[in-house]
């Protein structure tokens, strides 16, 4: 192995810092679009993600890192790979080098965070907790430098002490770290303490390597030209701006800022090309609006329960749709061809009604989804409760399900990444086939209203839901067999 193959340089760069909440992919883009040079993902813990599983997603054209109830943990794409730090959480030194492997190979650079003062990390004896336990990050950061070929960094908070605070920096700068970033604020101060650029420059003075200053955004940086002022005034190599950035992410263009509906209109078409979650979209978006959250648009934001909502709150209805099929038809082909591929086993599947689409759970009520509206309707007309007979496919673990209703089949034509959405998939072809609504926000569905609602997570074709266990719930040799899982504060103060 070739260690620390050095692709990204610390010298002379604009760079956003990592906030948990806000360094997702498509915040990640917004910036390198507005000139900045390296951007740091949200700190993830190594706990997380070292039960992740690296998987091509070849509808997006990203790598995601994917946890075991099939949730995203992490998701980057090319345009990015060469400028994006990976920022990690830890307070063990193995468990560090395990996640910096499983990731090195899609980002440029590999940080540890030492500077986050809050308490559910800290308890953990990561972040700023490490501050006080020296040998622990020397052993941290050279377990990394030593078992990685990508550039580690670290960030930190500054001590109470001067000389405490050079006497650690110092001992960081040996274990062979590419850089360090500095938040100039003690541990305790929170944005309203003024940041302290002379202890930041004491240490810019003291090293050798690349010093990053960090936490201007309150005092110094509104524009682009306070960046280099802030640069300046601690004598770093590069500046990391955290909220400012946040605010708005063209404070890295130098022309100037861009008005911020420009802005929010280019990060939501990011956020919808790369199926970010509308939760986290509607987060990063509020925190631009700042003030304006009153305003009428403001209020849209607010009442937005979907991406397709966000979309129509900010004049994009159309791209969403136009987008979202794009998508849609691009997890066809690839259905198709890799049908083909394996050559599955023939089935009869004569008298099927099919239809491409899938489940997004972010189009529906919170306790509302196509298999309870189905479920209710068959209640209604005397029928059967629906049957769902769900197989997967071993190459590439993906689901698909038909449910039976009425000896009617239905099915969709698009595999699933969970057995509940592939079952969604096919009550939602079952109701439009038969003109019936589906439960999606916006849809009348009074009968749903009057029953008890059921728990968010509860299936509605589960077993309190269904008297007797139907045959078809079991999978089909030579498939496997099923499991059940549902899909389910800045850093930079």
């Amino acid at each position: 192995m070739i260690l620390n193959s050095l692709s990204l340089y610390y010298h002379n760069k604009l760079i956003l810092a990592p906030m948990v909440r806000v360094g997702t992919l498509p915040m990640r883009l917004l910036a390198l679009d507005y000139g900045a040079d390296i951007v740091y993902c949200e700190e993830l813990i190594d706990l997380k993600m070292i039960q992740c599983k690296r998987v091509v997603n070849e509808v997006l054209s990203t790598v995601d890192f994917v946890a075991p109830d099939d949730r995203v943990v992490f998701r980057t794409c090319e345009r990015e790979q060469n400028r994006v730090v990976f920022q990690m959480g830890t307070s063990d030194a193995e468990r560090a080098l395990a996640v910096a492997r499983l990731v090195e190979n899609d980002v440029a650079g590999i940080d540890v965070n030492m500077g986050c003062p809050k308490q559910y990390s800290t308890k953990g004896g990561m972040e700023a907790a490490l501050l006080s336990d020296p040998d622990k990050i020397e052993k941290i950061l050279s377990t990394l430098v030593k078992g990685t070929h990508r550039p580690v960094t670290c960030k930190i908070r500054i001590l109470p002490s001067l000389e405490d605070t050079l006497s650690l920096v110092k001992r960081i700068e040996r274990t062979g770290i590419a850089a360090i970033a500095v938040h100039g604020r003690k541990r305790e101060e929170r944005p309203q303490h003024p940041v302290s650029c002379e202890v930041i420059k004491a240490i810019a003075d003291t090293l050798s390597i690349p010093v990053i200053a960090n936490g201007g955004s309150h005092d110094h940086i509104q524009q682009y030209s306070d960046i280099e002022d802030f640069r300046q005034a601690t004598a770093a190599s590069s500046v990391m701006v955290a909220r400012a950035a946040m605010w708005n992410p063209s404070i890295f263009l130098k022309e100037g800022l861009r008005p911020l509906e420009e802005v929010m209109q280019k990060y939501i078409r990011y956020a919808v090309q790369y199926d970010n979650h509308y939760t986290n979209t509607k987060y990063c978006l509020c925190q631009m609006l700042r003030e304006q959250l009153e305003s009428p648009q403001g209020r849209l934001l607010h009442a937005a329960q979907s991406s397709r909502e966000i979309c129509e709150a900010f004049g994009l209805g159309a791209f969403y749709e136009e987008t979202t099929q794009e998508l849609d038809a691009q997890q066809a082909r690839l259905s198709a061809k890799t049908s083909e591929e394996t050559g599955e086993p023939a089935e009869d599947t004569s008298g099927v009604i099919k239809m491409a689409v899938k489940f997004d759970r972010r189009a529906y009520p919170a306790q509302i989804t196509p298999k309870m509206c189905l479920l209710e309707w068959c209640r209604r007309e005397k029928l059967a409760q629906p049957v769902y007979e769900t197989v997967q496919r071993p190459l590439d673990r993906l689901f698909s399900s038909i449910v039976t209703v009425a000896e009617q089949k239905y099915q969709s034509t698009l595999w699933d990444k969970s057995k509940k959405l592939a079952e969604q998939a096919a009550a939602i072809v079952c109701l439009r086939s038969q003109g019936l609504p589906e439960g999606r926000l916006g849809e009348e569905s009074p009968s749903l209203h009057k029953r008890k609602r059921e728990a968010p997570d509860q299936d509605p074709g589960g077993p309190r839901a269904q008297e007797l266990a139907q045959p078809g719930d079991l999978c089909k040799k030579p498939f496997v067999a099923l499991g059940s899982g549902e899909e389910s504060p800045l850093e930079g103060w």
